[in-house]
């Protein structure tokens, strides 16, 4: 199962070592610069996670990692490619996003395994192709992997409408928000990306639901066939177990980068966020308490 997930272009000779390279990046939005000359690295493999406050520049960070938005100066490799002198559709396509923005796009009528089918191809909705029996296996494989049911399978002659689920079936729009997350990582999964961004998977989340997602990332990140995952999110408490650097952001600019133990010190965070606190870890875990 773990080999249809995994990236889909292991082992070229002579890869480039970073999935991504920015090198002073800015980007200007009506005279404002929402990233001001950023350097950053992303290993292939990398398992990072970005925090900061609201508004210090997290989401534009990953619009341009994700080939989603070019920078207005500085140069971009993403995946070995420089943004603007390569077709952004072609390397949009190797990498997965996930955001609460796609939520409000996918149609709430469509099943859980309709919306991961669409990670094959980026699409918003299946219907406008006839979908393989083989990709709706591997929709189920990948809800299976998130721990939303395992597949049934399929009956003889490929029957795709037998190839069910525990939740698989159920509407996209009926789904607790917690169940979307995952719905939406296993989308992001199945379409063998070279990279996953993840921006704030927890927010909205009660505790249960939060944990629960938690510790699929964690599985995630232990897993060497799951490509680079870069994890966006404003509470030390949501990262997981298994990432392995961190960056802080604030006012457009990363302030420290780095292996994460190094970089999550209270002086560093309490400066990050503009208040001072405590940080540590116990059990694998981050905590954070304010302190004054």
């Amino acid at each position: 199962m773990t080999a249809a997930l995994g990236p889909a272009r292991e082992g070229v000779p002579g890869r480039d070592p970073c999935a991504v390279r920015l090198r002073d990046v800015s980007v200007a939005r009506e005279g404002l610069r929402v990233l001001d000359r950023v350097d950053w690295d992303v290993e292939v493999g990398g398992r990072w996670v970005v925090l900061g406050p609201n508004g210090s520049g997290k989401t534009t960070l990953l619009q341009v990692a994700g080939a989603r938005m070019l920078p207005s100066a500085g140069s971009a490799e993403i995946l070995g490619a420089r943004l603007g002198r390569v077709d952004m559709r072609e390397l949009r396509s190797r990498v997965a996003m996930v955001s609460g923005a796609l939520v409000r796009q996918l149609r709430p009528t469509l099943t859980a395994r309709e919306v991961v089918v669409t990670g094959h191809d980026g699409a918003l909705d299946p219907h406008w192709r006839v979908v393989p029996a083989a990709d709706f296996r591997a929709a189920d494989q990948a809800l299976a992997r998130l721990g939303l049911g395992g597949a049934t399978g399929g009956a003889p002659g490929g029957d795709q409408r037998a190839v069910t689920s525990a939740l698989g079936d159920r509407p996209f729009g009926v789904l607790s928000e917690g169940e979307r997350q995952q719905v939406l990582i296993a989308r992001a999964l199945v379409g063998r990306p070279e990279l996953v961004l993840l921006d704030e998977p927890a927010a909205g989340l009660d505790l249960g639901a939060r944990e629960r997602l938690v510790s699929r990332l964690a599985a995630l990140a232990g897993d060497p066939a799951v490509p680079a995952l870069v994890l966006v999110t404003h509470h030390v408490e949501e990262i997981p177990p298994g990432f392995t650097h961190a960056a802080l952001v604030r006012d457009g600019r990363i302030m420290a980068s780095g292996p994460i133990g190094e970089v999550l010190t209270g002086s560093a965070v309490s400066a990050c966020f503009g208040t001072p606190v405590s940080i540590g870890e116990r059990g694998n875990r981050w905590w954070v308490s304010a302190t004054g």
